[in-house]
């Protein structure tokens, strides 16, 4: 699933910033909030293609 890995990308590529922001780093702490947002809308469109592979019927 496409969106899956795209969700995976964006937790990988935010993991430096998150390091840094928890130093007290701000900008840092701005882009992870930047990533999060991303990683929240991915997330939402995770859920839905589960949802339509859920009510597919069984063939």
């Amino acid at each position: 699933m496409q969106e899956y890995e795209r969700l995976k990308e964006l937790v990988e590529a935010a993991a430096d910033d998150v390091a840094k922001a928890s130093g007290g780093n701000k900008a840092a702490g701005t882009r992870v909030r930047k990533s999060m947002q991303e990683i929240k809308e991915v997330a939402q469109s995770v859920r839905k293609k589960i949802l339509e592979v859920r009510s597919q019927p069984a063939v």
